[in-house]
């Protein structure tokens, strides 16, 4: 026992010769501070709001709604595509750059043909944010046809 004790403080000195800052490599760490000042410098996306809950409609009735995006980063915002989960919804987005502290609208078209009951759908957007992709959300409820 006394032996076991023995090596593992052995072995406990030997691997703390260094200290953890010495172990620190001087490159690692300019790397590590370029990579953080090119994501300082990023656009970020603020949404007025995150989901539009479009109420009860009939089906075959179109409703839209405006999103309005604003980039509160410091380089301009790109929104290179918007695709909604499925071809009912159809978002129609800034195709031109968005420049930092301005703001832009994003209107988002559903079409309830064909559709009943609870809806939601996503809008899927692909900036040059961090993230890549940006959501947005529509929800509401379809009353049939036939239930009228």
């Amino acid at each position: 026992m006394k032996n076991i004790f023995l090596l593992f403080l052995v072995l406990a000195t030997v691997s703390c010769k260094k200290s953890a800052v010495a172990k620190v490599d001087d490159k690692n760490v300019e790397l590590a501070k370029e990579r953080d000042v090119k994501y300082e410098n990023l656009p970020v996306i603020s949404f007025d709001k995150a989901s539009y809950d479009f109420g009860t409609i009939d089906e075959g009735d179109v409703v839209e709604s405006t999103f309005m995006i604003k980039n509160v980063g410091k380089s301009d915002l790109i929104i290179k595509n918007a695709k909604a989960t499925c071809g009912c919804t159809i978002p129609d987005w800034p195709k031109e750059a968005i420049k930092s502290g301005e703001s832009a609208p994003m209107k988002v078209k559903f079409n309830s043909r064909g559709k009943r009951n609870k809806i939601s759908k996503t809008i899927t957007l692909t900036t040059n944010t961090e993230k890549g992709r940006e959501y947005v959300k529509i929800t509401g409820f379809v009353t049939p046809k036939e239930n009228k």
